[in-house]
């Protein structure tokens, strides 16, 4: 089995700006540089046959790219008790669009384990027990923008337990292939 997910790789220069966020904050374990980008669909530990129909069903989705921007911090859970600190996209219509239409392409595949509403985003730090509190970060960086990137292609992540956290590895990479159609002046 493979514990397997679809993502969105963050750009060199983008998951630079994010690694200059972390402080110290009790009970934080905030991401390495090779831990940051954007889940988009978390099909979680997937048989061989079941990896190779999500493979197939993942190529060829009809749709653009698109732009993203990563922008502000959040967290899950409140911002003196969190679960997770992370940074947001935008626009989140289109990356919503992606998610749908992968979504989609997996209703043969079997039950999806992730029953949340999609949130996108880039996690940055997970807490423990006693976490400290984020609040004065979140108000620090709300209106940051750590840039924006063309989003062409999407990737099959695998994902395996290291002991400095989750190692990911690309399984397969797709693109996102549709033209606009030409317009007349």
């Amino acid at each position: 089995m493979h514990r397997l997910f679809f993502g969105l790789e963050v750009p060199a220069a983008i998951r630079q700006r994010l690694l200059q966020v972390p402080v110290p904050v009790a009970g934080a374990r905030w991401q390495r540089d090779d831990q940051l980008h954007i889940t988009l669909l978390f099909l979680g530990d997937v048989e061989p046959d079941r990896a190779v129909d999500a493979r197939a069903a993942a190529r060829d989705l009809p749709l653009e790219p698109f732009e993203l921007e990563v922008h502000g911090l959040g967290s899950f859970g409140s911002p003196l008790n969190p679960r997770h600190v992370w940074a947001g996209v935008q626009p989140q219509t289109t990356i919503a669009e992606l998610h749908a239409a992968l979504a989609a392409g997996m209703t043969g595949l079997g039950p999806l384990p992730e029953k949340r509403d999609f949130r996108p985003h880039v996690t940055l730090a997970r807490f423990g027990k006693q976490p400290g509190s984020v609040a004065a970060l979140l108000d620090e960086y709300q209106d940051c923008s750590f840039g924006s990137f063309t989003v062409s292609d999407f990737v099959l992540f695998e994902s395996r337990r290291g002991e400095h956290g989750s190692v990911y590895s690309v399984v397969e990479r797709f693109g996102l292939t549709k033209t606009r159609p030409a317009t007349k002046d």
